[in-house]
């Protein structure tokens, strides 16, 4: 499984504007429960590919976009659909609760796997 993208506060905007979900991930090294979720959304990137893209951003480093949405405490995690933010998810969960909570909002695996073919 491959590294989750960092994502800082000058791409931020950018990141979150296509067309698919995007989850991103508040986080910092010395936070514990941040480092039990990474493996967690590394296995959902992989196994979700093309119906969510998740991408991390260090709260140490970057202050102004967890500022913007109210982040005070992490892991969190929030999920954006056309810019948009639609779901907020705080602390650890384990993959099976975290995949219940991010579903309603993912595009159906048949289109997807319909965009697939036709890219």
């Amino acid at each position: 499984m491959g590294q989750l993208t960092q994502i800082t506060d000058a791409v931020f905007e950018t990141e979150i504007s296509g067309d698919t979900p995007v989850l991103v991930d508040f986080w910092a090294e010395w936070c514990g429960p941040c480092r039990m979720v990474a493996p967690v959304l590394e296995q959902i990137a992989v196994e979700q590919s093309g119906r969510i893209r998740i991408v991390k951003l260090n709260v140490d480093e970057n202050q102004h976009t967890p500022m913007h949405f109210g982040v005070t405490g992490i892991p969190t995690m929030i999920l954006f659909k056309d810019g948009q933010m639609v779901e907020r998810i705080v602390g650890f969960l384990p993959k099976p609760q975290l995949l219940k909570r991010l579903e309603p909002h993912l595009p159906a695996v048949e289109a997807t796997e319909a965009a697939r073919k036709t890219a």
